[in-house]
């Protein structure tokens, strides 16, 4: 892993983001839509830098990422401040149309456990699970379907 930021290591090892990489892939092979997730060391940046914001941050990583040009507008952002331990869960405007804010929340709420006891791998790969299960029954994969996104895990500053 010589080739991540001290930061990421000191929660994720290699073989981590290996694991969410693949889940990420298991994911989207029963779903037409597309999921990323971001990690970063913190929230806000520099000293003139606003309040951190997680939801608004992961707002603009998912712009950022280019999430919501997909066909479907069905985009799911996992977002991961590791210093501010703070995270979010961004959704396209396909997915809000379909699925209910409360669904997001108690992904996130799990998550929150899963990194409380020390599991970041397992709150990453839990919640792909649960977000992936959720998009093949609102986005069923498609016989036409195409990989739109990267499935790598989106390395911030």
């Amino acid at each position: 892993m010589f080739g991540h930021p001290r930061w990421v290591r000191r929660l994720f090892s290699q073989a981590d983001l290996d694991a969410i990489v693949a889940a990420v892939r298991a994911a989207e092979a029963a779903t037409a839509a597309e999921i990323r997730v971001h990690i970063e060391r913190r929230v806000a940046h520099g000293r003139r830098a606003p309040s951190a914001d997680a939801l608004a941050r992961a707002r603009q990583v998912f712009v950022m990422l280019k999430m919501h040009e997909t066909a479907l507008r069905a985009g799911v952002l996992i977002y991961v401040a590791i210093d501010d331990r703070q995270l979010a869960i961004v959704g396209d405007a396909g997915i809000h149309a379909r699925v209910d804010a409360g669904y997001w929340d108690a992904i996130r709420d799990r998550m929150v456990q899963h990194l409380r006891a020390g599991a970041a791998r397992d709150a990453v790969v839990h919640a792909l699970a649960d977000v992936g299960a959720v998009l093949a029954r609102e986005f069923p994969r498609r016989p036409d379907d195409v990989d739109e996104l990267p499935d790598d895990v989106s390395l911030g500053r």
